[in-house]
């Protein structure tokens, strides 16, 4: 598989070349982003890396003028930067970039980056939408692993359930079902709005780190409540601004940011918060070792109706040893 590499500095460029190569693909570079256009157009590589500050076309621009002209065969663009502020990866994300890599660019972080790629391309056009919404936040936080992954085993392991057991009828049908599983990897996308100092400190956070990150939830309703205006009869950004907003809302109405309680938290922002819980606990994170199955369905049913829906904390139990086997085989921390 080609990449396209633009990067108008030298050094940069050889040794991107040179990772990139020995990963397996063929490099083709670019010293500036008008080459790289050019370079695109004549080769239709299917993975594009690239510099955001570049001469005669920036990344931004390079990125609009693929999207404007590459059609049904989807690109995949992965933007160099070494900037943090919420605002201009929001502004490269809304332009068409997929993925972020930050300078200077680690090896292994680049070859996840591509094999993250791969995956997408196997991805319909909706999937393909929201698992690149998607790897935007999980770049964030590296050490989640298959995360995205394993969030969407735990929530058709439950919803599932619940389906086949009478339970929620007027709610659960396979359409949601489907939608859930597409959509619930979105819950933190509004994480890309959090600054790295909090977003991976490896100890507790202080009373305002917390408020600060409790507003990923508000950040990730208004990215995807935006796109639903575009877009009003699409399901999918309906119930993943949903889930984006309320997977930290308790049982109980002690969450937030809107303090719901009981079934005035939608379904599936009840179902995402159990699995996202069970994998955060039994997965290694930067402020916490991975605990145990035991340890994790200890504390869920101590959190049966506080944290959790009581029917959903039932389900759980009911499949726990679906949730372990998922757990161990597909863990790369």
């Amino acid at each position: 598989m080609k990449v396209l590499i633009a990067e108008d500095e030298p050094v940069s460029s050889r040794l991107l070349a040179a990772y990139i190569r020995s990963m397996g693909y063929d490099p083709i570079t670019a010293v500036n982003g008008l080459e790289a256009y050019k370079l695109w157009r004549k080769h239709r590589p299917r993975i594009v890396l690239t510099d955001w500050n570049m001469p005669l076309m920036n990344g931004i621009d390079l990125c609009r003028k693929i999207r404007e002209q590459e059609m049904e065969d989807y690109t995949y663009i992965i933007m160099i930067t070494a900037r943090e502020n919420s605002a201009d990866l929001i502004h490269g994300f809304d332009s068409g970039v997929d993925d972020y890599i930050t300078k200077p660019v680690n090896r292994d972080e680049l070859a996840v980056r591509l094999k993250a790629s791969e995956r997408i391309f196997s991805l319909n056009e909706k999937d393909l939408v929201i698992f690149s919404m998607a790897r935007l936040a999980e770049t964030r936080n590296m050490e989640t692993g298959l995360h995205l992954e394993r969030m969407q085993f735990y929530c058709r392991i439950l919803s599932d359930f619940l389906m086949q057991n009478g339970l929620y009828p007027e709610i659960l049908t396979r359409r949601f079902i489907d939608t859930l599983i597409a959509t619930c990897p979105l819950h933190d996308i509004g994480k890309v709005g959090i600054p790295d100092y909090i977003l991976l400190k490896p100890a507790p956070l202080n009373k305002t780190e917390f408020d600060i990150i409790k507003t990923h939830t508000v950040i990730g309703y208004e990215t995807l409540q935006s796109a639903l205006t575009q877009k009003p009869r699409a399901d999918y950004l309906k119930m993943s601004a949903e889930i984006a907003r309320s997977h930290h809302e308790r049982w109980d109405g002690s969450g937030y940011p809107d303090g719901l309680a009981c079934e005035d938290i939608p379904l599936a922002a009840r179902i995402v918060t159990l699995a996202d819980v069970y994998d955060a606990l039994v997965s290694e994170r930067v402020y916490k070792p991975a605990f145990s199955h035991e340890f994790a369905k200890t504390l869920i049913l101590e959190e049966r109706e506080a944290l959790f829906d009581p029917v959903i904390a039932d389900a759980f139990v009911e499949c726990e040893s679906r949730f372990e086997a998922i757990a161990d085989t597909t863990r790369i921390n």
